[in-house]
């Protein structure tokens, strides 16, 4: 039998949830249900389906985040291939079925993107073990969820008696996403599935199939993977990646195969596409409410209130989103929030940064957050771990003051090197090369105060770095 290596796809920014969605903290990362993120829990199934450790394909961006989140719980990763640009699901796949035909010779791939939620482990498994069955036998097969309402955020996949099958079935055809009139028609026929985006196939049937259906595609992703270059943790493909078509996985080669199969899932799912769907899969009072966080809810029905920073008060209404952050509020109407995208374009558009992060920005060696603005200052709180270090850097346009709050910090400053404790300060002049680290066994904690010019974090000039940036 050949291996079965999970891969996850953890790429995408998840701009419908936005405000707690940003571009560099999307939601594979966030804990939205429990105690552990999309990504973690995603981790955790693929653990249970097979002894070999996951291939993890991410954004450059995220690169951290995923090795952070995957220590946390103590999971091994046998590559995280980085891609220097998102170009769709198709070459990301290819370039974790090169891995697996380097590393195996062969195998299968089981294809899970990082964000979605699955609480029917056991249903879960069986599906898996269809699918296993008919990708073994040469088949390219994609799970599909029994639709329970005429879903328009979905794509759908024609498959006649799937639904009740207890091995997998040969697709009929691939659909987009319906308007609500065809959703409605595809629900009541019986024949049609959700497409999940979970797959189960041979690397080297992958490959054969990208050669066939997109050989430009295949060409770019083989000759990326041959030129890149193990960075630390991480796997760089070349730059011929970034001239590689932008492809789904379903247009590039399964709405093509004449090889397409479909296992009835048989488990809860949900792509965790919107504040609706978060709704959904939340538990809910007997208003129909879920209120997370400091949340005062009067009058009020079948709504979604999450609180993060501040006292959130809602009266008198009904079918609302309300989602508060530290820098940014939500409020939509249940049935628009598909749309929230829009804001995030219009951000965008602005050139404002709340698309982009959060007031706390998570770095390889702790965090730094945001506290106050002004013309020529600006000041920050930074967490360091234990252990961990910044690079050894300047900056051409400010200078800052230290003041640590928690715990101990070495600092280099210039020529010098010495110890602060809880209380004590330091001033870093302009131009002067530094470096904070934290010797202890407890979190650093500090206040920043930053002066100058200009203070945008590009004011940096790395010339050590332990986490190759």
């Amino acid at each position: 039998m050949k291996p079965l290596v999970p891969v996850v796809l953890a790429g995408g920014t998840g701009s419908r949830l936005w405000p707690l969605s940003r571009e560099l903290f999307p939601k594979q990362f966030h804990a939205l249900f429990g105690d552990e993120s999309l990504l973690q829990s995603t981790l955790r199934r693929a653990k249970r389906v097979s002894e070999h450790a996951p291939i993890v394909v991410c954004n450059e961006e995220h690169r951290f985040l995923v090795a952070e989140q995957a220590r946390q719980i103590d999971q091994d990763w046998q590559r995280i291939i980085l891609e220097p640009e998102g170009r769709n699901t198709a070459p990301a796949i290819a370039l974790a079925a090169l891995e697996v035909c380097e590393a195996f010779g062969d195998g299968l791939l089981l294809v899970l993107p990082s964000d979605h939620l699955i609480r029917d482990t056991d249903a879960f498994l069986h599906a898996v073990g269809l699918a296993v069955t008919a990708a073994e036998a040469g088949g390219m097969v994609t799970f599909g969820i029994e639709p329970t309402s005429p879903e328009t955020g979905y794509g759908y996949i024609e498959a006649p008696g799937a639904a009740a099958a207890e091995a997998a079935v040969t697709v009929k055809s691939f659909v987009e996403k319906p308007d609500q009139a065809k959703a409605a028609r595809y629900l009541a026929s019986g024949d049609f599935l959700w497409n999940s985006g979970m797959f189960v196939f041979g690397a080297r049937a992958y490959l054969d199939e990208l050669q066939r259906l997109q050989p430009e595609m295949q060409r770019k992703v083989v000759q990326a993977y041959q030129s890149g270059v193990p960075d630390l943790d991480f796997f760089r493909p070349g730059s011929d990646f970034l001239d590689s078509p932008s492809l789904s996985v379903d247009y590039a080669v399964m709405e093509k195969t004449d090889r397409a199969m479909v296992v009835p899932g048989g488990f809860d799912w949900s792509d965790v596409g919107s504040w609706l769907a978060i709704w959904a899969s939340s538990d809910q009072n007997e208003d129909g409410n879920h209120l997370s966080g400091d949340v005062l809810a009067v009058d009020t029905a079948d709504s979604y209130v999450l609180a993060q920073d501040r006292l959130v008060g809602i009266l008198g209404v009904q079918n609302l989103v309300v989602v508060e952050t530290a820098d940014a509020v939500l409020v939509a109407d249940k049935g628009r929030v598909q749309d929230v995208r829009q804001i995030v374009d219009r951000l965008k558009q602005c050139q404002r940064g709340e698309y982009l992060l959060h007031r706390e920005v998570y770095r390889p060696w702790g965090s730094y957050e945001g506290v106050q603005q002004g013309e020529r200052y600006q000041v920050k709180r930074i967490t360091v771990k234990p252990g961990e270090r910044l690079s050894l850097q300047k900056h051409h346009h400010r200078s800052e003051h230290w003041i640590v709050v928690r715990g101990t910090a070495e600092v280099t400053r210039g020529e010098e090197v010495f110890t602060l404790s809880e209380n004590e300060s330091t001033y870093i002049p302009l131009g002067v090369v530094h470096r904070l680290e934290n010797p202890g066994k407890l979190t650093l904690e500090l206040i920043e105060v930053q002066v100058g010019a200009y203070l945008g974090e590009d004011d940096i000039v790395r010339l050590e770095d332990q986490y190759g940036r």
